[in-house]
């Protein structure tokens, strides 16, 4: 079933995002990835089938196998949920994780391998990455000579604004600033790799860490196709925006509408939604190699 919007009767929650729903359980937390999508920092009214699960069973795989840098996952199998869940079993299986609660830290923490989005509006306007130097004669979509940390402040409603490397330090103190930055480059190279012997190129991410009894934890999303910009390796082209496997697809269609990029969104038509959700299954299915629905088992 599609599902825009997910409450439990019961099981309070705490906050509903651009697509995750969070509910209270006490000692932990449970995430519900909904089949919401979001553009230019508005919810679209229409749910994408599949997308809440490919969210949530990419970000397992993920969790399991860059499991050098510890992170926020109890479990992710509906089987091991508390009783009290299981009457919710339709809206939760395949789409949920149960997680330590940890404080979230207030930047969000950007890779870069290539030159896309925000970096490369910066490239042409400063010839800077955040605020790093870049060599000159780079075309949009080319790989950068080494990845780059480039920190943002996050925003509940609104667009992330990126800081600088000074700015991070100010906010999280050095030791924690450069434990992020390190292990954001290090979990982006691992990713990267593996997802390369799979056929795409993940010019960038973004990862979220937190604070559990005085210990630095990886939460959120991993990895995904809403916090990564995928791009299928065999029609990659430098000097343009290639296709992708992300919601690239869906931004690019809403920049052809006469639209303010305002609330309220417009809704998508049934092409658009069907191929969306088509580019976040074969997303998953290359990089896992397995069918939805057998992650969280």
């Amino acid at each position: 079933m599609d599902l825009l919007s997910c409450d439990l009767p019961g099981i309070p929650k705490l906050r509903s995002g651009k697509v995750r729903e969070v509910f209270d359980l006490g000692e932990t937390l449970l995430f519900v990835a909904t089949d919401r999508i979001s553009a230019f920092d508005c919810i679209l009214p229409n749910a994408i089938p599949r997308k809440g699960e490919v969210l949530t069973q990419i970000s397992s795989f993920w969790f399991e196998k860059l499991d050098f840098v510890p992170n926020h996952v109890i479990t992710a199998s509906f089987r091991q949920f508390p009783e009290n869940l299981k009457p919710f079993e339709e809206q939760l299986a395949g789409r949920s994780l149960i997680v330590k609660k940890a404080a979230p830290l207030p930047v969000e923490c950007v890779a870069r391998g290539h030159l896309a989005g925000s970096g490369w509006k910066e490239y042409q306007e400063h010839g800077t990455v955040g605020g790093q130097a870049v060599p000159p004669g780079l075309r949009q979509g080319d790989r950068l000579p080494e990845p780059l940390f480039t920190p943002a402040t996050k925003a509940d409603t609104g667009h992330d604004e990126n800081i600088t490397w000074r700015q991070c330090r100010a906010i999280l103190g050095d030791d924690i600033a450069i434990q992020v930055r390190d292990w954001t480059i290090e979990l982006y190279e691992h990713g990267r790799a593996y997802a390369a012997q799979r056929g795409i190129l993940v010019a960038d991410t973004k990862f979220e860490f937190g604070i559990l009894a005085d210990d630095l934890i990886l939460i959120d999303e991993v990895l995904t196709p809403d916090s990564s910009r995928f791009w299928p390796e065999s029609e990659f082209v430098a000097g343009g925006s290639p296709p992708s496997f992300d919601k690239q697809f869906v931004r690019d269609y809403l920049e052809t509408l006469a639209w303010d990029k305002h609330p309220p969104a417009p809704e998508l038509p049934a092409d658009i939604v069907q191929k969306t959700s088509e580019k976040y299954l074969e997303a998953f299915q290359r990089l896992t190699g397995l069918p939805l629905g057998t992650v969280n088992k």
